[in-house]
């Protein structure tokens, strides 16, 4: 069994932002789609930012000591990204999400284009196969070269099992 990879899991129709979008109608772009952020693009699709509720919020604690700020949303989007590539298996992916805290990912291509996300779900249905009772790839994928050590760490603790 091949190990899944990000593009097996990520979603390819993403809900995105555009810079110039006001801040109040990205906020509620995120609440209509029930989503915790999104990649901010250019009119190519190539990846700027991406504003998350963190940002949204800091609007938010920000206006409580003055007037609720308006603005657009590359003021307050974060243009450092972090990424992965569709070509990385899942155990990357899953790596990356212990390492920080955000909850997705974009995906970019080699020119910087917006092709997918995937998030912490994902990785976690993607990775279904490989946890399942009947797989017959369950007993050599700890001893995988996909794992990295940091996660082979937490999976072989007491508190994983």
């Amino acid at each position: 069994m091949e190990v899944p990879t990000v593009a097996d899991c990520m979603k390819t129709k993403v809900v995105t932002l555009s810079p110039q979008m006001s801040i109040e109608e990205a906020i509620k772009l995120l609440l209509k789609h029930h989503i915790s952020g999104a990649p901010v693009v250019d009119e190519d699709r190539k990846l700027l930012g991406v504003l998350s509720e963190k940002d949204c919020l800091r609007i938010f604690a920000n206006g409580a000591y003055n007037v609720l700020p308006g603005g657009v949303v590359e003021q307050y989007m974060s243009t450092d990204v972090n990424t992965i590539e569709a070509e990385a298996d899942i155990f990357s992916a899953a790596d990356v999400f212990l390492k920080h805290p955000f909850r997705r990912l974009p995906i970019v291509d080699e020119n910087g284009v917006l092709v997918g996300q995937i998030s912490r779900c994902d990785v976690l249905n993607g990775s279904h196969e490989i946890w399942a009772e009947s797989s017959p790839f369950k007993k050599a994928w700890t001893d995988s070269k996909y794992i990295p050590d940091e996660l082979r760490a937490v999976l072989d603790s007491p508190k994983s099992h």
